[in-house]
């Protein structure tokens, strides 16, 4: 279980008292932040972790939260229309990996672990100290290759589910739990959970995607929203700017030409780099990134299912006297129903 410590020291510059946005935060020239929020491991009964329990409870949720999205995506949606025809296609031409179907997933695809060796090559990998990289299966192997490589991984807990992000670092490992420390499971296990008071610069983004497009930079995810919240978090902790390159690998076929730019959302995320197993891409986007975090756009549904947001959107308002906005109800997949072990 993740706990969370909260403390407030206030923001100072200049002797000057500042106050967030009330919708968006981008501190990219803000060295601190506004609140302490401290993410700590409790074990109220002092139990080993439970490596297989967390597994089967993870495939569980992810099963549920998977069936969910089938029943509320609007199946006439643009970016649905397209993240369909790249997973029927996955599937029909057999470039999918396990775990299948990959509907509903960022799909592990055939020649990941190529596409990870070509971003290995990049300079912006090369020279980075730290790097930030999804769970999903198709980037395990830049997971590995980051650890392996004596860098620091940062990679978020599934769905934000269980608490923020969790650092790792090869020094904190065997060659055999380097390997474990790719996985869900390795991460819960050997992984040091952080909260958004941790000061870290991070060099690179590596992002999964369902759909992307080579000459915009444009990208579809999974379509829960949750790279968005990770990347605006991360914007809020100073620990990226605009200038922080963002990579994603995927199988050629997921290079598409329709992903129209005027209909992307404030919140969406646009690439740099595109690796896959034949090319690297660089698609010297214009698009704006995220400056932060948007909470107009955060519905009660997902502010429920992310713990740390509530407790820095409570804290905020309490600090500040005003009540941040909040976007509109949205049905969503129970996918923050994991119990409290320990």
């Amino acid at each position: 279980m993740e706990a969370f410590r909260l403390s407030h020291p206030f923001m100072l510059t200049t002797n000057t008292f500042k106050v967030p946005s009330l919708c968006t935060f981008s501190f990219s020239t803000h060295p601190r932040r506004c609140f302490k929020v401290e993410a700590a491991r409790t074990d109220k009964n002092n139990q080993p972790f439970d490596a297989a329990a967390f597994e089967a409870e993870r495939l569980a949720l992810d099963a549920e939260a998977r069936r969910a999205m089938a029943e509320t995506a609007d199946p006439k949606a643009w970016k649905w229309v397209i993240r369909k025809r790249i997973w029927d296609t996955m599937e029909a031409r057999n470039f999918a990996n396990n775990p299948r179907p990959v509907h509903h997933r960022i799909p592990n695809f055939v020649g990941a672990p190529v596409a990870a060796q070509k971003m290995r090559e990049l300079d912006v990998f090369q020279v980075a100290q730290c790097v930030k990289v999804n769970p999903d299966s198709p980037q395990k192997q830049v997971r590995f290759l980051t650890l392996s490589d004596g860098k620091k991984l940062l990679t978020p807990q599934p769905r934000l589910r269980t608490g923020f992000f969790s650092v790792l670092e090869s020094s904190m490992l065997t060659l055999d739990t380097m390997k474990e420390a790719c996985t869900s499971v390795g991460v819960a296990k050997h992984g040091r959970p952080i909260g958004l008071d941790e000061i870290i610069k991070v060099d690179l983004i590596v992002i999964g995607s369902v759909a992307v497009d080579p000459s915009t930079g444009a990208r579809l995810g999974k379509g829960e929203g949750f790279a968005e919240l990770e990347y605006g978090m991360l914007r809020y902790m100073g620990a990226i700017d605009d200038s922080t390159p963002v990579v994603t690998s995927v199988h050629d076929c997921q290079l598409v030409d329709d992903i129209p730019v005027e209909k992307l959302l404030i919140h969406d995320v646009p690439v740099d780099i595109i690796c896959t197993p034949t090319q690297v891409i660089f698609t010297h986007t214009t698009i704006p990134k995220p400056q932060g975090i948007y909470w107009e756009k955060l519905s009660p549904e997902k502010l429920g299912q992310i713990r740390i947001l509530r407790e820095l959107k409570k804290r905020i308002e309490q600090e500040t006297g005003k009540k941040l906005p909040t976007g509109p109800s949205e049905k969503l997949p129970p996918t923050a129903q994991r119990s409290r072990r320990g």
